[in-house]
C-alpha cells in the first residue's frame, strides 16, 4: 500500500511502526503477510478512534467507498463491523474504522485476526508481537502530544 506520506519510527518484530500525518500524526503498525496481505492497525487521532485497513490485490469486486459488512474473529471473539472499500496503488482492500477498546485488546492479546465477509473467510493473519508493536505505537502515539 501507499506508504509515501507515511513516517518510519521503529520495527517490532514483523511489524513497522508508522505515522500518519494525514490523520493528525495518528500512530499505526504496519505488516505484510504471506498471503498477500498488507494490514494496518492503528488510531485516528482526528476522529478518536481505532482502524484495521487491510488490502490484497487478489481481493475482486471491491469498489472504492462501498461499505461491505464484515466480521473480524480474534480466536473466536467475533466483532461485526463495516469494511468502506479502498483502491490503494490499484490494491484493493477495506478499511474498518472502530471505537472497541476489546478488539484492540484482543488484537493484542491473541494469535490470529480472520476478516470475514459474507461469503466466509477473506485474511487470516499471525498477530505475534502485535502486543509489543501496539505498546509501540501507544507510545509513538504519546510522542505526538
Amino acid at each position: 500500500m501507499a506508504q509515501d506520506q507515511l513516517i518510519e519510527h521503529s520495527t517490532v518484530g514483523v511489524w513497522s511502526i508508522l505515522i500518519d500525518p494525514t490523520i493528525g500524526n495518528g500512530c499505526l503498525i504496519n505488516a505484510e503477510f504471506q498471503d498477500g496481505s498488507d494490514v494496518r492497525i492503528g488510531f485516528d487521532r482526528e476522529a478518536g478512534t481505532g482502524y484495521v485497513l487491510a488490502a490484497n490485490s487478489a481481493w475482486e469486486g471491491i469498489e472504492e467507498g462501498t461499505v461491505y459488512p464484515i466480521k473480524m474473529d480474534v480466536d473466536g471473539s467475533v466483532y461485526d463491523g463495516e469494511g468502506k472499500g479502498i483502491i490503494i496503488d490499484d490494491v484493493p482492500g477495506v478499511d474498518i474504522e472502530f471505537d472497541n477498546v476489546d478488539l484492540l485488546l484482543d488484537i493484542a492479546a491473541k494469535q490470529t485476526l480472520t476478516l470475514l465477509n459474507d461469503n466466509g473467510p477473506v485474511m487470516a493473519i499471525d498477530l505475534t508481537d502485535s502486543l509489543a508493536a501496539l505498546e509501540a505505537a501507544i507510545a509513538c502515539q504519546d510522542e505526538q502530544g
